[in-house]
C-alpha cells in the first residue's frame, strides 16, 4: 500500500460510525451484509448509512455487489491487511514493541 492510499483509508476509519461498520463487516466475513442490516447493527439511519458506506468504499475498505434487490457490502480484507502492513512495516519499521501489540490477548493501549 502506498502512503496516499493509507492516508485515505486512515481518514475513512477516523470516524466512529465508519469504524463500527468495518468491525461489523469483518464479523460478517465473505457473506457481507446489506446496508439496512448494517444500519440496524450499528444503529445508524439509512440516509446516513449511504454516506458512510460511500466514504469507506471510496477508500477501498469495502466493496459492494448487487444481489437481487439489495446491495451487499463486504469488508475488503486485502485492503485492511495492506493498511495494517503499511503501518507496521513501512511506518514503524516492524519495531518489536509495536509488533507485539498485534498478538492475540495483548492490550497495548
Amino acid at each position: 500500500m502506498k502512503q496516499v492510499e493509507a492516508l485515505k483509508a486512515i481518514s475513512a476509519l477516523s470516524q466512529e460510525t465508519r469504524l463500527d461498520i468495518i468491525r461489523y463487516l469483518v464479523q460478517c466475513g465473505e457473506a457481507g451484509a446489506a446496508a439496512g442490516e448494517i444500519g440496524k447493527a450499528v444503529e445508524v439511519t439509512s440516509s446516513r448509512m449511504s454516506f458512510h458506506l460511500s466514504k469507506l468504499e471510496n477508500a477501498g475498505l469495502v466493496s459492494s455487489e448487487r444481489q437481487s434487490r439489495h446491495i451487499v457490502y463486504k469488508a475488503d480484507f486485502a485492503c485492511l491487511g495492506g493498511l495494517i502492513s503499511f503501518l507496521l512495516n513501512d511506518c514503524c519499521d516492524n519495531h518489536p514493541d509495536i509488533a507485539s501489540c498485534c498478538l492475540p490477548g495483548k492490550n497495548c493501549c
